[in-house]
């Protein structure tokens, strides 16, 4: 939308990929498998971080897979990424009956 101020700018973006792909790779994948439609992936790196959604490259049957799983809400700044993706954790969590971790 004209006008609004993106809080999602390229370094940012960059950020929270590096972050979750080096800290959180298995939670990336709990969220594909369980959200993402792709209950198959054997492995998912975060591609792409924006204000609706995030974006995993999966691997299915040996080859990548790109997966969207939208947030819950229009995000409009960065320290509202992470309060998602511990929600969408859970929530994949939940759905695959795995005991999420504590928070710390």
């Amino acid at each position: 939308m004209p006008g609004m101020s993106i809080p999602f700018t390229p370094d940012v973006v960059e950020a929270i990929k590096r972050h979750m792909n080096d800290d959180h790779a298995d939670d990336a994948l709990l969220i594909v498998k369980a959200l993402g439609g792709q209950p198959e992936a054997v492995a998912a790196r975060t591609s792409d971080v924006d204000a609706e959604a995030i974006e995993f490259v999966a691997t299915v049957d040996g080859r990548d897979v790109a997966v969207r799983v939208p947030w819950g809400a229009t995000l409009t700044e960065r320290a509202q990424v992470r309060r998602e993706v511990v929600r969408l954790y859970r929530e994949a969590c939940a759905a695959l009956g795995v005991p999420a971790r504590g928070e710390h």
